[in-house]
């Protein structure tokens, strides 16, 4: 099995972040996106992984440190790593282009900006399978039309008129991945483009075409990452879970004086709090120091100073020196607010 992880996008909705730092390797719960995602996806298949194939943008952003985390990443799971880029922002079809040469046998398609919760097991009849997850307002999303024997036969982005609840979440299995990059490369030698862009979705609608059987995956949970406010939300949702699954989330060196953790709350390694309460839903990279503030809801990375604070719904960057009374605040790296 193998998993493809298109992540070229610099995450613009997630400014100032996203700035210097690649969206899928912003921390929540103590664990970047990506790594999350990926980890996640493999105790779902049940199965030996036996390539990690990342899509990434320009080296410039997506410089050395960020391979090597990703080549880290592959080989926790017993993994090849493959680094492929994709230099020019043409849409989802061309990023999973960009991996062609890993695009063979069966294998995982996921976006790397959402997070899930999920265990079941893939339909073997099925020739592929979108993971989908019931919602609410179906208008504001892309969702799946089903048939009488519950296959998909239909993609429809932001219908006006009821279709089905089953949005698209961004994770595709499908048993030969090289059906897909056959008909990703009819729309590439056609210039198939939706919206300017080589889409994903023109190659499975080709493949349903042709007869495929395109399966419902459901998770129990989806969590998105695409600004601010959502992905503070999604730590705090992470942080729950994982408190209940019995994690240990607070590293055991951690130095308190006068101190309070209200749980759930990840703390990194080399924390220090004094005189403050941190917590509840708060995630503090290594090295942070939290002197006479109050920190609840909040997802801060590493090595920044916090002091004199009062924070609620906050996101706090890499390196960062902030004294103030602010509360819902986003601040980027190497900020200084005193």
């Amino acid at each position: 099995m193998k998993i493809i992880v298109p992540m070229a996008g610099r995450g613009s909705r997630l400014r100032p972040h996203t700035l210097t730092v690649p969206k899928p390797l912003i921390p929540v719960a103590g664990k970047s996106i990506v790594h999350r995602l990926v980890e996640d996806i493999a105790k779902i298949l049940k199965e030996p992984i036996e390539e990690v194939a990342f899509i990434l943008g320009d080296e410039a952003f997506f410089g050395d440190d960020v391979v090597t985390s990703l080549e880290d990443l592959a080989k926790g799971l017993g993994a090849k790593a493959s680094i492929y880029r994709q230099d020019q922002p043409l849409g989802t079809g061309h990023a999973i282009m960009c991996a062609k040469e890993s695009l063979s046998g069966p294998a995982v398609i996921a976006y790397a900006d959402t997070l899930i919760r999920a265990d079941f097991e893939l339909d073997p009849s099925a020739d592929a399978v979108i993971w989908v997850k019931q919602v609410d307002q179906p208008e504001a999303f892309g969702v799946v039309k089903l048939n009488q024997n519950n296959e998909i036969i239909e993609l429809v982005e932001k219908p006006k008129e009821f279709v089905s609840d089953l949005a698209v979440i961004g994770i595709y299995y499908f048993k030969e991945v090289g059906v897909l990059r056959n008909e990703l490369q009819n729309v590439l030698d056609n210039n198939i483009q939706n919206g300017g862009e080589y889409q994903i979705n023109d190659g499975i609608k080709a493949m349903m075409a042709n007869g495929k059987v395109f399966k419902t995956g459901s998770v129990d949970e989806w969590m998105d990452c695409g600004n601010k406010d959502v992905t503070v939300e999604t730590n705090t949702r992470m942080l729950g879970f994982l408190h209940n699954d019995g994690e240990h989330l607070v590293d055991y060196g951690v130095t308190l004086e006068n101190a309070t953790i209200v749980p759930p709350c990840y703390i990194g390694e080399n924390v220090v709090i004094k005189n403050a309460t941190v917590g509840p839903n708060v995630s503090l990279g290594k090295g942070c120091h939290v002197t006479d503030s109050t920190i609840k809801n909040s997802l801060i990375q590493t090595n920044s100073q916090i002091k004199n604070a009062n924070l609620d719904n906050a996101m706090i960057g890499n390196h960062v020196s902030y004294d103030g009374k602010f509360t819902s605040i986003s601040i980027g790296d190497y900020a200084v607010l005193e």
